[in-house]
């Protein structure tokens, strides 16, 4: 009974306000941080590229568990994934609670933001907008990333932006996850406090500072890897499916068809060596 009434009214019996509300901004404030900061790293591990195909080989490597499974494995990839997957889907529940309900609040919404010009309620409706985005475009992403791991590398990579047409997704998703989790970290310290000085306006007009930098420095690095992966797959365009082999593999590869063809080349000649002192 004591649930229900509090259900209805937000108090409990005793006339104290459920602490429930605080509990799931808590942890929506702490999945998206996770995420927030996954994406920083899951953004310069796929921009490995821009150093090599190599690199970006061995950081693919790196991630299937190399250092300890003889040649790695690709499930351990799609393990990273579904955590990945649980924790969006936690977050997205929780900051749905958030969301217009329908038009009339919408439209609230919309006319409080054109009365007061509040910067911060306008970045508020940017991450919504672009939160409800990220329902759709990341679910294609995740969905591959799961299912086909083994496709991860300088080749699969760049054959899915263009033999795949995946590139016009990938494209919009970057510029929805930068805004997104940008915008997100700046809420975050916001609400929190992280880093508040003695003047809370000086810290906050520095945090908005700060939180357009990072978001031009990775929209940067993103279209640059964009770009990259894009030229790899137009060259490799009439080969795809081909896996990609590593410059150290293919030397020793080239090196062992060298010695073989020496060898079967000396045993010829001796061949015809005793043939002619027979």
């Amino acid at each position: 009974m004591s649930n229900l009434i509090e259900g209805f009214l937000g108090k409990s019996v005793e006339g104290k306000k459920s602490r429930v509300p605080a509990k799931l901004d808590y942890w929506q404030s702490a999945t998206g941080l996770f995420l927030a900061l996954f994406m920083w790293g899951h953004m310069f591990f796929v921009s490995s590229i821009l150093v090599s195909k190599d690199f970006m080989y061995s950081v693919t490597k790196m991630f299937e568990g190399v250092a300890f499974i003889k040649g790695g494995n690709p499930f351990l990839v799609s393990i990273a994934v579904a955590i990945v997957i649980t924790v969006i889907v936690i977050h997205a529940a929780l900051a749905m609670r958030k969301f217009p309900a329908n038009y009339r609040q919408y439209q609230a919404i919309r006319t409080h933001m054109k009365m007061m010009k509040h910067e911060d309620t306008t970045l508020w409706f940017i991450q919504a907008f672009t939160g409800f985005a990220m329902f759709f475009l990341a679910s294609a992403h995740v969905f591959i990333m799961l299912t086909k791991p083994e496709t991860i590398g300088p080749y699969g990579s760049a054959d899915r932006m263009v033999s795949g047409w995946m590139w016009p997704i990938y494209l919009l998703l970057l510029l929805a996850v930068e805004f997104h989790g940008s915008i997100g970290l700046y809420r975050l310290c916001v609400k929190w406090g992280w880093f508040e000085g003695s003047d809370a306006k000086v810290t906050r007009a520095k945090l908005k500072k700060l939180k357009w930098a990072i978001t031009v420095f990775f929209l940067v690095l993103g279209l640059a890897t964009l770009a990259a992966y894009i030229k790899i797959g137009l060259e490799h365009r009439d080969q795809v499916g081909q896996r990609f082999e590593p410059t150290a593999m293919m030397q020793k590869t080239d090196n062992l068809i060298k010695t073989e063809n020496t060898e079967i080349s000396l045993n010829f000649s001796g061949i015809h060596f005793q043939k002619k002192g027979a």
